[in-house]
């Protein structure tokens, strides 16, 4: 093999790498957009993984019934925000703990969506063969080598605009800068005439959205709904939001680094690295670099503090 073949294989190598990469990490990026808006407000929102789970299975049933994926999609968001608005009710109105409300909301996600598996698709492991959504082949982008396909993909295009989308709307807006007031200091907020509880309902509603769209790509990519499918994506989005430090551009770029370690626990199958290693190589990776980051990430002084405007 010639040096300048040797080189184009390089080149082609990395730019797969890459599609693979971006391919993977967009539901990471989703969810943990949703966490940071959640917690910016003042709520931890560990229940990303259930909202995963039910947005995804609600992808399936639109899509199954209706044939039509775009109806897959709306459904999807619709369950995210139904799921996010029972864990905004638990912790903000009724200010349970907002830890456990997550963990309660993950596990009735898949007990539910088991549940709904069955009697719908009479399977306890996975749905029918759904509708994908349809690539865009935008011109300029499709032709893109390696790149191409993947920027064709619809949410990952949306992805993209999400993320800067969501970085403006928090850093550039009165809707963000009120957003991040009640999750600094939500007394101090409400001596200014802003709603502490409809704020941080707001906050919890968007990260339902968010991750639900995040739901919906899980589905459409894998054309079906498999059980547990979400597979610690909600929790691995969450450590990227912390290492993003509570910025949604910064936890997409940390998304990334979890994706190329996904991607690169699927290169190395068949391998002579055993496979139980490369099976947790992701979820290690998640702890190595959540441990070098939490120590110099500060999270919102109200994130997880209950507010009560009879105690103030």
């Amino acid at each position: 093999m010639s040096a300048a073949a040797g080189e184009a294989l390089g080149v082609a190598v990395l730019l797969g790498f890459l599609a693979q990469t971006l391919r993977i990490s967009v539901p990471y990026a989703l969810g943990a957009m949703g966490c940071a808006y959640s917690e910016r407000g003042g709520v931890i929102n560990i229940a990303i993984e259930g909202i995963f789970l039910n947005s995804a299975l609600a992808y399936t049933l639109a899509a199954h019934f209706s044939g039509n994926a775009w109806l897959g999609v709306v459904a999807a968001v619709a369950a995210g925000v139904a799921t996010a608005a029972l864990h905004a009710l638990v912790t903000v109105t009724f200010r349970a703990d907002q830890i456990t409300s997550g963990l309660g909301i993950n596990i009735l996600a898949v007990g539910l969506t088991r549940f709904v598996l069955k009697a719908v698709f009479h399977s306890s492991s996975n749905s029918s063969r759904v509708e994908g959504l349809p690539d865009w082949n935008l011109p300029g982008l499709s032709a893109l080598p390696g790149l191409g396909p993947v920027l064709s993909t619809p949410l990952v295009l949306i992805t993209i605009a999400l993320v800067a989308a969501a970085w403006w709307v928090m850093f550039r807006t009165p809707f963000g800068l009120r957003l991040r007031s009640v999750g600094e200091h939500p007394e101090a907020a409400a001596t200014l005439g802003l709603s502490v509880t409809r704020l941080r309902y707001a906050g919890v509603l968007v990260s339902g959205a968010l991750a639900g769209l995040g739901g919906a790509w899980l589905a459409s990519d894998q054309h079906s709904f498999t059980d547990q499918m979400s597979a610690g994506r909600g929790y691995i989005a969450l450590a990227a939001m912390i290492v993003g430090k509570w910025n949604p551009l910064g936890g997409a770029l940390a998304c990334l680094l979890f994706g190329a370690a996904e991607t690169l626990q699927i290169r190395l199958q068949g391998s002579a690295v055993p496979n139980e290693f490369l099976q947790m190589l992701p979820y290690l990776v998640t702890m190595l670099v959540l441990a070098g980051a939490v120590g110099r990430a500060r999270p919102p002084a109200a994130d997880g503090v209950p507010y009560d405007p009879e105690e103030q």
